[in-house]
C-alpha cells in the first residue's frame, strides 16, 4: 500500500508557519533570558513589573534595572510608585534613585514631599553640586554654614564702628532646607552674602568697638531679625558669632590720609600764589623799565625845547647860564647830602 504525497503548496505553508513559530519562540526565549532575573526580583519584592513593560523600557532606551530597583525601594518603604512616573523622570534626565531615596527619607521623617516636587527639586539642583537627597537630609538634620566661606579667600567679615576701629568677626549660620521654596530660590552663597552684609551693618551702627566686644550676641540678634532667609532655599535657625577681634584703626588712617591730602592742596595753592607773585613782580619790573624809557624820552626833548626857545626868543643866553648855575648848585647839594648819608 503506497502513501499519497502532500501537496507542495501545503508543505510550504506549514514550513513557513513553523518558521514563524520558531522565530517567536526564539524571541520569547531571549526576552525571558534577558528580563527574567529583573522580573523575578521585582515579583519577589512585591513590586511586580510585567514583561511587556520591561521590553517597552528597552525600546525606549530606559535601563529596566534602574527603574525596577527604584520601584522596589519605594514599595518596600510603603510608597506606591508607578513605573510610568519613574520612566518619565529618567527621560527628563533626572536621578531616579536619589529622588526615590529622598522621597523615602522625607516620608520616614514625616516631612510632606510629593513625587512631583521631589522631581522638580532634583532637576533644579542638577549641575549645582547639590541634590534632592541632600536637600531632604538638610531639612531633617540642619547644617552649619561658615560665614565667610573659607574657600572664598577671606577669613573674617570686617566692619568699622563709629569710632573708626575695625572689628573682625566670623559667624556660623545654622540652616534647614525649606522644601516648599527650594525650586527657583537662592542657595548658600546668597545666605552667606546677606549674613555678611548684616554683620557689617550692625558693626557700623555701634558707637564704639567696645560695645561689639562686650556683647557679640547683639550682632546675631539684630541680623536674625532682618529676615535674611526670604527668597532662599533655607530657613535660618540661628546665627552664632564664632569669633570677634579688633582690627586696625581705620578712622585714624582716614584722618591721616585726609591731612596729607589737605597739605598737598595747601602746598599747591601756595605754589599758585608764589607763581602769581613772581609774575606780578616781573610785570612791575617791565612797567618800571617802560617808565624809565618814557623819562629818557622826555629828557631827550629838553635840548630840543631849549633850542626852540632860543629860536623863538623866549630864552636868552643869560637865562640859559642862570639855569645851568641852578642845575650845578642842585647837583652839588645832592652830592653833599649823599656823602653825609654814607657817613
Amino acid at each position: 500500500m503506497t502513501s499519497t504525497p502532500l501537496p507542495l503548496a501545503l508543505t510550504s505553508w506549514q514550513l513557513g508557519l513553523a518558521a514563524i513559530l520558531g522565530l517567536i519562540l526564539v524571541i520569547a526565549f531571549f526576552i525571558i533570558i534577558t528580563f527574567f532575573s529583573i522580573w523575578l526580583r521585582a515579583l519577589l519584592s512585591g513590586a511586580p513589573v510585567g514583561f511587556p513593560t520591561l521590553v517597552a523600557m528597552r525600546l525606549r532606551g530606559v535601563p529596566a534595572s534602574v527603574i525596577v530597583d527604584a520601584r522596589i525601594a519605594a514599595v518596600k518603604a510603603g510608597l506606591e510608585m508607578p513605573v510610568n512616573d519613574l520612566e518619565a523622570h529618567y527621560l527628563a534626565e533626572g536621578n531616579v534613585i536619589q529622588t526615590v531615596q529622598a522621597l523615602v527619607a522625607a516620608d520616614k521623617a514625616n516631612i510632606e514631599l510629593d513625587w512631583q516636587r521631589a522631581c522638580a527639586i532634583d532637576l533644579a539642583t542638577k549641575g549645582t553640586g547639590k541634590s534632592v537627597l541632600e536637600a531632604v537630609r538638610t531639612s531633617i538634620n540642619p547644617k552649619v554654614i561658615n560665614c565667610p566661606d573659607p574657600n572664598g579667600g577671606r577669613g573674617t567679615i570686617d566692619g568699622v564702628a563709629k569710632d573708626g576701629i575695625q572689628v573682625k568677626a566670623r559667624a556660623r549660620v545654622t540652616v534647614r532646607s525649606n522644601l516648599d521654596n527650594y525650586v527657583g530660590s537662592a542657595l548658600e552663597e546668597t545666605v552667606i552674602a546677606r549674613v555678611g552684609e548684616g554683620i557689617v551693618t550692625t558693626i557700623g551702627s555701634a558707637d564704639t568697638y567696645k560695645d561689639v566686644l562686650e556683647s557679640p550676641d547683639k550682632i546675631s540678634k539684630v541680623v536674625l531679625e532682618r529676615g535674611l532667609d526670604v527668597g532662599t532655599a533655607f530657613e535660618i535657625l540661628s546665627i552664632d558669632i564664632a569669633d570677634v577681634d579688633v582690627g586696625e584703626n581705620i578712622g585714624a588712617k582716614l584722618q591721616e590720609s585726609q591731612a596729607e591730602a589737605d597739605k598737598n592742596v595747601a602746598q599747591a595753592k601756595a605754589e599758585m600764589r608764589r607763581a602769581a607773585a613772581v609774575a606780578q613782580e616781573q610785570e612791575m619790573k617791565a612797567r618800571v623799565e617802560e617808565m624809565q624809557a618814557k623819562v629818557v624820552e622826555a629828557e631827550a626833548q629838553v635840548p630840543l625845547a631849549l633850542a626852540e626857545a632860543f629860536r623863538s626868543g623866549n630864552l636868552g643866553v643869560m637865562d640859559y647860564y642862570r639855569l645851568n648855575n641852578i642845575k650845578a648848585d642842585t647837583d652839588m647839594r645832592d652830592s653833599i647830602s649823599k656823602g653825609e648819608e654814607d657817613k
